[in-house]
């Protein structure tokens, strides 16, 4: 606990008192301070002063220990508990806070809630502050409600609690900033790929810091592999590598005041959940990581992006918590200021399946009834609540029992026990199935999949168990210690699968949690039950199994096959017994993977998903819906030139008459009026292709009219000739050689449309296009004589066209 002069020395004790008397008379507050004022630890310990029994929430592990152990208070995190010597004050998670608030809604033994860190957005804190203002509203008017903010930004908060907002101002010293970004571009990050160059200029930023200033140096980098990176560039100093799975003894070094200059390597984790003493320069890289998840094919994953203004304010102010200290910024001031004001909360970009297993069994499972800052979004609401359909844990909505828990307007599903029975596992509802249908001898493997893995594991989840096994790392610890928990929480209500080996267990347990990512090799890589490919990291030993189940995949930007991040050996009955199968008669038209060309497909198929397993013909079927398919979405069918000639005449017949003539834009849809019988006798694509389709077409010519008078197959012109015309454009060309049209002066039409016609020269050349003969004989055609009589001596160049004989011939010629 901090001593009572540090306590009175922080900046917070100005307003405590305003604060008490506050939440006296509203019963809820925003609280707004500066990070290291001391909010996360004198306020809890004040209202404790006045026999309020107070739970803290924060939303990191690291955060709960940190706090608790300022305060000399107890503390819970997921399979940990520790009790302190003062009894009115806990610090939780805000898991675990949701746990209690799912077991017991009026909180029994709790009189205030302190929600730390709210700016920070996480999806659990939203939730647990949505149930807390349900609860005050309706079970416990009573409790006190206290979020607390490193931000400014408070009045969202206050109008969601409905309580004034109380202003701490801390000490400010002075932050000078440094703008150094590189001397050379750098690649932006892609995915989880930060660019080395990077992370090297980050290391010579952090070396520039320690010549420059006095004090330890915090640097903020994105995850722990960039942790571990620019670590291993630095020599000569202490360094310090603080993150979520840093081990205990390292945060309680990072917390306690070094006897040498120190160099803290950290994520987002030190923007404002923790105060690392002795900080006078802070070396910001600018990037962060936040959760997407691809709702179409069930894949979450980490990407890296750019720091909001906010986030790097925060990150920034590390620097003067104690003394006047300097920030260097590796970016431009002019990137700086194209930087996104805040974040986004994690409820816009996380998989929302374990938020929507809390509301359902809250009572509201659209979440529309919830105080939340900011509504679910309606696609990954919807892709969390197929998985709990499918998982057993949602049904359709019933009018609920009169012993059931209190349920408020009742939506489209409703929570099965089943469902409850997961939401209080504390393990997201995909691992809370495993655990309830293969039972304790399950935990060691949920274990594994509930926490963040080394980077620098293994693909074979098997070969990572039994390392975890062997112990001696910080992660086979806290894997341990999960293990525990989890074997205490299972219990077995339904009879499971026989399992035996390592292997064995493991698949099992990953394809009950991910069957859609259950796959089957294909190609060069693995086709997912969901449809999606996936492929294997290169050299990886498991690239000779038939079946894997893939226990942690994500897809890189821009890709769209899946990258197999862990996943277990199977056989094809493990997975059948896990994902089931389904047996269907198929009859489409089907494109062969690699081929562009489709057929009929009559098949009987048993299927894992998107994974064919067998495949038998299918006799006698009704293909006609398959061939109208085909017919609409490929060129099946033989065009020949008389094909496309009639159909043409046709088109124009409809063009210029209308009804009762055809159009041809949708000649599938009239395939019942000209590809009879045809179409009735057709089993597969070479039957269409074997089609007469000009002799078809003549069906399309309605009974009353006569396609020869109404559209002419061809025009005799003044010499005799019988000149087809072209029907292919929006008006009939006429192609004819000049000589032959001599005396004609009107322009022929075809069902009143004038005949565009083009006078050829006697090679067949082009000589002019016109609509009017008459206008062409008395201005066009001299200057044509002019130039072609001497190219063409041989053929008549009259000067009157009007009066000489059309001819196909030359001069002399009978």
């Amino acid at each position: 606990m901090p001593a009572p002069d540090a306590a009175g020395a922080l900046p917070i004790r100005h307003v405590l008192p305003e604060l008490l008397a506050t939440l006296d008379r509203h019963g809820s507050a925003v609280l707004t301070a500066p990070p290291g004022t001391g909010k996360t630890t004198v306020v809890p310990l004040a209202l404790a002063e006045t026999g309020l029994r107070v739970l803290v929430a924060e939303p990191r592990r690291l955060a709960v220990r940190a706090a608790a152990r300022r305060m000399g208070v107890s503390y819970t995190i997921r399979g940990e508990r520790h009790t302190g010597a003062n009894p009115m004050v806990e610090v939780v998670t805000t898991g675990v806070l949701l746990q209690r608030l799912q077991r017991d809604q009026e909180l029994t033994g709790v009189d205030a809630v302190v929600l730390d860190e709210c700016h920070e957005r996480h999806l659990d804190a939203d939730t647990a502050l949505a149930f807390l203002l349900d609860v005050r509203d309706t079970l416990r008017p009573d409790l006190r409600l206290l979020a607390t903010s490193a931000t400014a930004d408070a009045g969202p908060w206050s109008a969601l609690l409905g309580g004034p907002i109380v202003a701490a101002t801390g000490t400010t010293h002075p932050v000078r900033t440094i703008w150094c970004p590189p001397d050379r571009p750098v690649a932006p990050p892609h995915g989880l790929r930060v660019d080395p160059a990077l992370l090297s200029h980050v290391a010579s930023v952090v070396r520039r810091a320690l010549t420059e200033q006095d004090g330890d140096v915090l640097c903020f980098l994105p995850g722990v592999g960039e942790i571990a990176r620019v670590a291993g560039l630095l020599s000569g100093v202490e360094v310090l590598q603080v993150h979520g799975q840093a081990p205990p003894h390292v945060q309680d070094a990072v917390l306690s005041p070094g006897a040498v200059r120190r160099v803290v390597l950290a994520t987002s984790v030190a923007e404002s959940s923790l105060t690392v003493p002795g900080v006078r320069a802070v070396v910001d890289c600018g990037l962060a990581r936040e959760p997407r998840t691809d709702h179409a094919r069930g894949l979450g994953s980490l990407t890296t992006v750019r720091v909001s203004k906010a986030s790097a304010g925060q990150r920034a102010g590390r620097a003067g918590r104690e003394a006047p200290g300097t920030v260097y910024r590796c970016w431009t001031e002019a990137e700086h200021e194209r930087l996104a004001d805040h974040a986004r909360p994690e409820i816009a970009l996380a998989d929302l399946t374990g938020f929507a297993l809390q509301a359902a069994c809250w009572g509201v499972p659209d979440a529309t009834d919830l105080a939340l800052l900011d509504p679910p979004p309606p696609a990954a609401m919807a892709g969390a609540t197929r998985t709990l359909r499918a998982l057993g844990a949602l049904t359709d909505s019933v009018r609920p029992a009169a012993d059931e828990p209190r349920t408020p307007a009742a939506g489209p599903v409703r929570v099965t026990e089943r469902g409850r029975r997961m939401v209080l596992a504390g393990v997201h509802p995909r691992l809370a199935r495993v655990l309830l249908d293969l039972g304790p001898a399950a935990a060691e493997v949920v274990a594994l999949l509930s926490e963040q893995l080394p980077r620098d594991v293994p693909d074979d989840l098997v070969e990572v168990l039994r390392a975890a096994r062997r112990g001696g790392t910080g992660f086979a610890a806290r894997w341990r210690q999960e293990t525990t928990r989890l074997r205490r929480t299972a219990t077995r209500r339904q009879a499971a699968p026989v399992v035996r080996t390592d292997d064995e267990l493991a698949g099992m347990a990953v394809a009950l949690a991910f069957p859609e990512r259950v796959a089957r090799r294909r190609g060069g890589g693995y086709l997912m039950a969901s449809g999606t490919e996936a492929q294997l990291p290169e050299g990886s030993k498991l690239r000779t199994a038939e079946w894997l189940a893939i226990a942690i995949a994500d897809r890189p930007t821009g890709s769209a096959s899946a990258r197999v991040r862990q996943a277990v050996v199977i056989d094809e009955a493990t997975a059948r017994l896990a994902t089931g199968t389904t047996v269907e008669d198929e009859i489409t038209w089907r494109v062969p993977p690699g081929e562009r060309r489709g057929d009929v497909s009559a098949r009987t198929v048993e299927r894992l998903g998107a994974i064919e397993l067998s495949a038998t013909p299918l006799k006698d079927a009704d293909v006609r819906p398959a061939i109208l398919y085909g017919l609409r979405t490929e060129e099946v069918l033989t065009w020949t030139k008389q094909a496309k000639d009639l159909r043409d005449r046709l088109a124009f017949c409809h063009r210029a008459l209308g009804a009762p003539w055809p159009p041809m834009d949708a000649l599938i849809d009239l395939a019942d009026q000209w590809l009879e019988p045809e179409l009735s006798r057709a089993r597969r694509r070479a039957d269409l292709e074997r089609i007469d389709v000009a002799n078809a077409l003549k069906r399309l010519v309605p009974w009353s009219e006569r396609l020869d008078r109404t559209a002419p197959e061809r025009i005799e012109v003044p010499s005799g000739s019988h000149i087809r015309v072209d029907y292919s454009g929006e008006q009939p060309v006429l192609a004819a050689k000049l000589q032959e049209l001599f005396g004609r002066q009107e322009t022929p039409q075809i069902a009143g449309v004038p005949v565009l016609v083009h006078l050829l020269s006697p090679a067949g050349r082009p000589l002019a296009v016109t609509a009017d003969l008459a206008s062409f004989w008395r201005d066009g055609y001299r200057l044509v004589r002019a130039e072609m009589r001497g190219r063409y001596p041989k053929h008549p160049w009259p000067e009157d066209p009007l009066t000489a004989p059309p001819t196909r011939r030359t001069k002399g010629r009978p």
